[in-house]
């Protein structure tokens, strides 16, 4: 009884923190649009001030937002009773759909600075942001090669999965950082009367944007880290796993409950146990992805 009100608590918790994520992530795909659309131009693809503004809008929407969401899609519990493939179908469709809107958000700042004769990649916030587009690209495009297609051979999934785990988890705070960088940046550039160091209303409201993103980004990046959040094992066999295992890692889910005391012969017995069985899961195409 204790052990199920823990595991209900627990699930509160989750699902408290998932209902906070959503609505910071939410209020801040509004904020962007209240802020083009009541402090700048609006939106528009011409050339002018509103092709821009896609830029910031597309990126907090798809870069920040939809790809917070592929990151966790995994860990909600109400999926677990899905296929496997259905689950790597929706996160390699949600990255998809982030990667398309990251990259037209780029086409539009090029397209304007081209009709406005401003030059190009000059600033850190359009190198780092162009080298995360660039990693994203890549991490989708290999995800997809080797997690969802069933070519990959077992070993080099085992060897790339906390290779995938880390570099995604890494390109989604640098994205946030970027986003900071760029909406600071454009403070700073368009902001003349009154200035942005004398606090107007829009300075006050992107501020207030900016630290939603870091809200938003530290609640994914903590329902991405804990090892009990995640998606049990197919036909729910459980395995043991030290505490700190990669977040959406090999399928080896970390159920450690009441093992603190266990014998360390049986430890390894469970591990070995674990390991042939990771290897059947593997061959029926059952491997986490992405």
């Amino acid at each position: 009884a204790a052990l199920g009100a823990r595991k209900m608590e627990d699930y509160g918790r989750f699902l408290a923190l998932l209902a906070s994520a959503l609505l910071v992530g939410f209020v801040s795909v509004i904020l962007s649009l209240v802020w083009v659309f009541h402090y700048r131009e609006g939106l528009s693809w011409d050339g002018g001030a509103g092709e821009f503004n896609w830029h910031p809008v597309l990126v907090i929407t798809g870069f920040v937002f939809i790809q917070g969401i592929a990151i966790i899609v995994y860990r909600l519990p109400w999926t677990w009773k899905c296929s496997k493939l259905l689950m790597k179908f929706i996160h390699a469709g949600l990255n998809t759909i982030a990667m398309i809107l990251a990259i037209v958000s780029m086409v539009a700042v090029f397209q304007y600075h081209n009709a406005k004769n401003i030059p190009n990649m000059y600033s850190l916030h359009s190198w780092i942001g162009l080298t995360a587009l660039i990693f994203y690209s890549l991490q989708l495009v290999l995800g997809l090669a080797v997690f969802l297609l069933p070519f990959a051979p077992v070993y080099l999934r085992a060897v790339l999965m906390p290779i995938h785990v880390y570099s995604g988890l890494t390109i989604f705070a640098t994205v946030i950082a970027t986003a900071l960088m760029g909406i600071t940046e454009k403070l700073l550039f368009s902001l003349s009367n009154p200035s942005y160091s004398e606090s107007p209303p829009e300075a006050t409201l992107v501020n207030c944007l900016g630290l939603l993103l870091v809200v938003f980004g530290s609640l994914i990046l903590w329902m991405a880290s804990r090892p009990h959040w995640k998606r049990p094992l197919e036909e729910n066999t459980k395995v043991l796993r030290p505490t700190g295992g990669t977040p959406e890692g090999t399928e080896v889910e970390s159920t450690m409950t009441n093992s603190s005391n266990a014998d360390k012969s049986d430890l390894r017995i469970n591990t070995e146990a674990a390991r042939k069985q990771n290897l059947k899961f593997d061959e029926a195409g059952q491997r986490s992805t992405m």
